[in-house]
């Protein structure tokens, strides 16, 4: 057994795991759009955490290629320079329990795009970030699709650990350095959640993340000891520490004007992109945004003045 194979255990478990038959239809639908270059659908997300159907699903559809998708040549060519490409999707499924149509985002990325994004040496955090956090691979074209997703999930955890050890304390409890990175992947972004959402998410699934950090370690290669009172110590010298700070500060130079030209692109490859973000914003701000409609028609050109009115607002950060 390989140093990687107990994470990948851990993580197989956990992408398996059986979901409402509901999410599993929709995704299959999601694939299908893709005419067999699908070759995974990832779930995650608030719905995934509390097993609810309301709201918005949220999906990543992992593709062969992405010019594969319906849509223009534009969307495409966008997608290549900048992905992920994201829109959203109410459509009924006869799996649901209650008969309503069920609210999905997606965004899509080929299978090579989302490796190189989850990779150590990525230099967007948002892709590894997001999926350090629970997933599921709600369909696949193959077992070996399947495996293929698996593993690009498993690098994203490995590069979130990482990380950890090099930007989090000396030592300290495992949810220390979880929450120690979430804090700064958020600041690192764009984002509408509170500064708090960082620590909420571990907590909330605490068992989860303190098996996760020793196994990615040990399987990043992270000498590591135990120093008592459940508190971990990386093997790390302070150059090491230093070089990661410094590799860090371009990240979190780059994290906000890379979120933000992918909200530009989403003006014109979303459709619907300004009621999803009006959606958003009051769901994790609380805020509810008044759009006209010359804002809904002309998106690209209600981008900047939506911006600032969410910056004197204090809901970007």
């Amino acid at each position: 057994m390989n140093d990687s194979e107990p994470l990948r255990c851990i993580l197989g478990a956990e992408m398996r795991r059986e979901l409402p038959p509901a999410v599993v239809a929709l995704a299959a639908q999601l694939a299908a759009r893709a005419g067999g270059a699908a070759v995974a659908v990832l779930f995650y997300g608030s719905n995934l955490r509390d097993a609810r159907l309301d709201g918005v699903l949220d999906f990543y559809v992992l593709l062969d290629r992405v010019g594969a998708w319906p849509g223009s040549r534009v969307a495409a060519f966008a997608n290549g320079l900048l992905p992920p490409n994201v829109g959203c999707v109410e459509t009924a499924v006869e799996a649901s329990t209650d008969g309503k149509p069920l609210r999905a985002k997606y965004a899509l990325i080929s299978l090579a795009q989302f490796q190189r994004g989850v990779s150590f040496d990525a230099l967007d955090t948002t892709l590894w970030a997001r999926f350090s956090q629970p997933c599921c691979c709600a369909w696949s074209r193959s077992d070996r699709d399947r495996d293929a997703a698996i593993d690009a999930v498993l690098q994203a955890v490995l590069t979130a650990a990482r990380w950890a050890a090099e930007l989090g304390p000396e030592r300290g409890e495992a949810l220390a350095y979880w929450r120690a990175l979430y804090t700064r992947t958020y600041a690192a972004e764009l984002r509408v959640e509170r500064q708090a959402r960082g620590d909420d998410l571990v907590a909330r699934d605490a068992e989860r993340y303190a098996r996760l950090l020793p196994e990615a370690w040990r399987a990043a290669g992270i000498g590591f000891e135990a120093v008592g009172d459940g508190q971990l110590a990386p093997l790390l010298s302070a150059s090491s520490r230093a070089a990661a700070t410094r590799r860090w500060a371009l990240r979190r130079r780059l994290g906000k004007p890379l979120n933000l030209l992918r909200l530009m692109k989403a003006a014109f490859t979303f459709e619907g992109a300004l009621d999803y973000v009006v959606w958003k914003v009051e769901r994790h701000a609380g805020v509810r945004l008044e759009t006209t409609a010359w804002q809904r028609r002309h998106p690209l050109l209600a981008l900047p003045g939506l911006y600032r009115r969410l910056r004197k607002l204090k809901v970007l950060r």
